[in-house]
């Protein structure tokens, strides 16, 4: 299941990073991201979020 689409991260990607880094460091990838204009949810998210 994709959990981020801008960005294509699924629940199983956060699941490795958490078991390679004892939390996931995938959501502060997306926080940066969006900081910095790199988000895209609205358009690549079929909800729209």
């Amino acid at each position: 299941m994709v959990i981020c689409h801008c960005f294509g991260y699924t629940a199983a990607d956060i699941e490795r990073d958490v078991v390679a880094n004892t939390k996931s460091t995938i959501f502060d990838k997306i926080i940066s991201e969006k900081k910095s204009g790199g988000c895209q949810c609205a358009a690549l998210n079929p909800t729209g979020r």
